[in-house]
């Protein structure tokens, strides 16, 4: 069973904040401030200050999703990141543990990052980040994950597919129009991929302008959770946004930052689409998977309502389109 079919029905009533304050105690940190809840739906994030004047992050991971083992892996993964000067957000090392147990709750204390919110269309800090993703990549080249998950049509797109058919979320009048579209755009996602063959690396996985912070220092990189394995434009891609000439402006200044740490291989550029495809395919799947959470049905409302799979169906009829475009490229007539 894949990670993100696990713990299903899971949700997180029994997180009390009395629990949540005796599993922080457990650690001798003791909050005098209030828990502020943090903007996340798959785990609980809640940021305080303690009794001497450190401001901290603690997060409740979502039982089941991830193991043990992939949980420490991410932790690793931050930790060598942050001893190589790359500013990530790692977790706080208490009696020679960063993963934490605490009543059947796994949970792990951060340093707050603090930061204003990343702008895409800010040229200067887009070429700042575009070096540290080159940073990060210079040095996640030189290992490998075990126990992480793949960033690839199978993982992303087809297990999103089966649940989807299986879960009984698409509205029966829709089930025909949607999965022949979804289903004509990941065939068309995965031959795409096949020509491409690209190389494997570790990965923040996740690393859309939500998860990174503009401090007085420059970007800082929060919420590793998806740390995955695959190809480097995974880190790049979501990004780059706006109308063509945009997107090109944004790639140039991104791809020239970058190759100051790593080098980019560039026929990588025509899988931009296809991970927008399938990211497209997985959030629809991800929210059917969690859909027994209360967090879910109250915050997606819309969800469930024939309008937004009408609307899916439509996006991904440009998404088909669009993938029989010229991929984007800054060589010209490439």
């Amino acid at each position: 069973m894949n990670q993100e079919q696990q713990g299903v029905g899971f949700h997180y009533q029994a997180l009390t904040p009395d629990l949540i304050l005796d599993a922080i105690e457990s650690l001798e940190i003791y909050p005098e401030t209030g828990l502020l809840p943090l903007n996340s739906y798959e785990n609980r994030v809640y940021q305080f200050r303690c009794d001497n004047g450190v401001r901290y992050v603690v997060k409740f991971y979502r039982p089941e999703r991830w193991s043990n083992e992939q949980i420490q892996e991410e932790h690793d993964f931050s930790q060598t990141l942050f001893d190589e000067e790359v500013p990530v957000a790692t977790p706080v090392i208490i009696g020679g543990r960063s993963l934490h147990e605490y009543q059947g709750f796994r949970f792990a204390l951060f340093p707050s990052i603090g930061g204003r919110s990343f702008e895409v269309d800010n040229l200067e800090q887009l070429e700042a980040t575009g070096r540290f993703i080159g940073r990060i990549h210079q040095f996640s080249r030189q290992g490998s994950f075990q126990h992480r998950d793949l960033v690839n049509p199978q993982v992303l797109g087809d297990e999103s597919l089966l649940w989807l058919k299986e879960s009984g979320h698409v509205p029966s009048s829709l089930v025909l129009p949607y999965f022949t579209i979804v289903e004509q755009v990941l065939d068309k996602s995965k031959e795409i991929w096949s020509q491409q063959n690209p190389k494997q690396i570790r990965l923040h996985g996740d690393l859309h302008p939500g998860n990174i912070l503009w401090t007085p220092d420059g970007p800082g990189f929060v919420d590793l959770d998806d740390a995955r394995t695959g190809p480097a434009i995974q880190d790049l891609w979501m990004m780059i946004t706006g109308d063509k000439p945009q997107k090109l402006l944004q790639l140039e200044i991104l791809l020239e930052a970058y190759e100051e740490f790593c080098e980019f291989d560039s026929k990588e550029l025509k899988l931009i689409e296809p991970l927008r495809a399938m990211r497209m395919l997985h959030y629809n799947a991800w929210l059917s998977r969690r859909w027994e959470d209360p967090a879910f049905p109250m915050n997606f409302p819309w969800y469930g309502e024939e309008k937004y799979w009408e609307q899916q169906i439509l996006s991904f009829k440009e998404q088909l389109a669009v993938l029989d475009e010229p991929a984007l490229s800054l060589i010209p007539g490439y």
